[in-house]
C-alpha cells in the first residue's frame, strides 16, 4: 500500500478526515476540536510575532549601534595625553585578519550654541574617505553632503545628528558655534573657547541617544576645539564578518601594548546584547505554555472522540482494519489538527509582523526605548522550528488516545448492538 507523508495511507488519512468532518452526537467534541486547532494556531502567531519583534529590536540596534561606533576600539586603559603613536599602529592593525580597516578618530564633550538654545554635544573627529566611518555615516546622511567637510568657506564643517539640529535651531548651510569647556586658562581660571562651524550636512540613524548627542567633523578640527596635538583617544576597526570583532580584539591586544586595551562592540554593548537573549528565551518559554494548553485539548479531543467512536473501531477491526491502522487514524487526526493550525498561526503571524513593521503600528516613546517605534523583522527560521515543534507537540498529544483505541475489544463493544 503506497503511503503518504508521515507514513499514513490513504485508508487512514480518509478515516480521520471523515471523524474531523462529521457531525457528531457530542458537540462538545467539536468544539474542543475547534479550540485544540485555534488553539495551536494562537500560540504559533504569538510565538511569531514576538520573535518577529526581539529580532527587530536587535538588528535595528545592531545597525544602530555598528553606524555609530566601530566593531573594534583601541582605548586607553588610563586617563591620558592620548594615543600618540597611531600613525604607527593603523599598519600593523590592518594587518590583522577580518581587519578590512583602521582609522584613528577623536572625541569629546562640547556645547552647541544654536538660534534656539545650547545643547551638549559629542563632538567626534574622522579621517575623511576612511572606509570606517565614511559609509556608514553617508549612509544615514539625511541633509548636505560629506565631502563638505573637506571643502571649506571659510568655516570648518560639521554634521549634526538630526534630534541635535532640531534641538539648537540648526539648518543646513547655517553656522553654529562650538563651545569647548576645554578653553583658555586666564588669571581668573578656565574660560570656554567658541569656535564658529558651518553645518554642512545632518545625519539621522533612528537610535534617539545618537541622533541628539553626535556630531562629526574632521579629527584636525577636533584636535583645534580640544587643545590636543596630534594624538588620538582612539583607534577604530571595521572588521567583516563583525562576528569576528571579539577574535580580532584578542589578537589586537598583542600589538597595542600594555597601555591600550581592545574592546569588541558586543562587549561595549554587552549589557544590551544580554537583555535581549534573556528576554528571547523567557518569550518562547511563556508563549510556548499556549502550544501545551492547545496540546491538552487535542489530547481530551481524542479521548472524547475514542470514546464516541468506540463502535465504529470494534467494527474496522471486526473488518479486517489492523490495530496498527487504528493507531495511526488518531495520529493522523491529531496531526492534521496540528497542521491547520500551524498553517492559520503561520499565516497570520507573518502577516501581522510584515503590515506591522512596514506601517509602523506601534510608536514608543523616543527618550525612553531609544526607538520611535518597535520594529518588526520574522525571520524564516522561526517558522521552521516554531511550526516544527508545535507539530510535534500535537503529535505527542494523540500518543495515549491512540494506544486507547487499539486496546477495545470488538466482542465487548459489540455484543448488545
Amino acid at each position: 500500500m503506497r503511503r503518504l507523508p508521515f507514513g499514513f495511507s490513504r485508508f487512514e488519512l480518509f478515516v480521520a478526515m471523515r471523524y474531523l468532518r462529521a457531525r457528531r452526537k457530542q458537540t462538545v467534541i467539536s468544539v474542543v476540536t475547534l479550540i485544540s486547532v485555534l488553539g495551536v494556531a494562537a500560540g504559533v502567531m504569538a510565538l511569531i510575532i514576538a520573535l518577529a519583534i526581539n529580532s527587530g529590536f536587535r538588528a535595528t540596534l545592531q545597525r544602530t549601534l555598528l553606524g555609530a561606533t566601530a566593531h573594534v576600539s583601541i582605548l586607553e586603559k588610563e586617563p591620558g595625553p592620548g594615543i600618540e603613536n597611531w600613525r604607527e599602529l593603523i599598519p600593523k592593525l590592518e594587518r590583522l585578519r577580518y581587519v578590512q580597516a583602521a582609522a584613528p578618530t577623536l572625541y569629546g564633550g562640547v556645547f552647541l550654541l544654536g538660534p534656539m538654545q545650547a545643547h551638549e554635544a559629542v563632538l567626534k573627529g574622522i579621517q575623511p574617505g576612511s572606509p570606517v566611518h565614511w559609509n556608514d555615516l553617508k549612509r544615514n546622511m539625511k541633509q548636505g553632503s560629506l565631502g563638505a567637510l573637506e571643502r571649506s568657506n571659510g568655516l570648518p564643517g560639521i554634521i549634526l545628528g538630526s534630534r541635535l539640529a532640531e534641538s539648537t535651531g540648526m539648518t543646513l548651510n547655517s553656522r553654529v558655534t562650538v563651545i569647548s569647556p576645554q578653553g583658555q586658562l586666564t588669571p581668573f581660571g578656565q574660560r570656554p573657547a567658541y569656535y564658529p562651524f558651518r553645518v554642512v550636512g545632518i545625519f539621522e540613524t533612528g537610535f534617539y541617544d545618537i541622533d541628539r548627542l553626535w556630531a562629526f567633523t574632521t579629527m584636525k578640527n577636533v584636535q583645534n576645539v580640544l587643545s590636543v596635538d596630534d594624538v588620538a583617544n582612539s583607534i577604530e576597526l571595521k572588521v567583516y564578518p563583525i562576528d569576528k570583532a571579539g577574535e580580532v580584539a584578542k589578537a589586537a591586544e598583542s600589538i597595542v601594548g600594555p597601555k591600550l586595551s581592545a574592546t569588541s562592540w558586543m562587549e561595549q554593548n554587552r549589557q544590551i546584547l544580554n537583555a535581549l537573549r534573556m528576554e528571547r528565551a523567557v518569550t518562547v518559554i511563556t508563549i510556548g505554555l499556549i502550544q501545551l494548553v492547545a496540546a491538552l485539548n487535542i489530547l481530551i479531543s481524542l479521548v472524547m472522540m475514542v470514546m464516541e467512536k468506540h463502535r465504529d473501531i470494534a467494527l474496522l477491526v471486526s473488518m479486517g482494519a489492523r490495530r496498527d491502522q487504528i493507531r495511526r487514524i488518531f495520529l493522523c487526526q491529531g496531526l492534521l489538527i496540528g497542521i491547520t493550525g500551524v498553517i492559520i498561526g503561520l499565516i497570520l503571524g507573518y502577516g501581522i509582523s510584515y503590515f506591522a513593521g512596514h506601517g509602523r503600528w506601534i510608536r514608543l516613546d523616543e527618550s525612553v526605548y531609544a526607538l520611535s517605534y518597535v520594529p518588526f523583522e520574522p525571520r524564516w527560521r522561526d517558522g521552521v522550528w516554531v511550526g516544527g515543534g508545535a507539530i510535534l507537540v500535537s503529535l505527542l498529544a494523540t500518543l495515549y488516545p491512540a494506544r486507547s483505541a487499539t486496546r477495545i475489544l470488538p466482542a465487548e463493544a459489540l455484543r448488545y448492538e
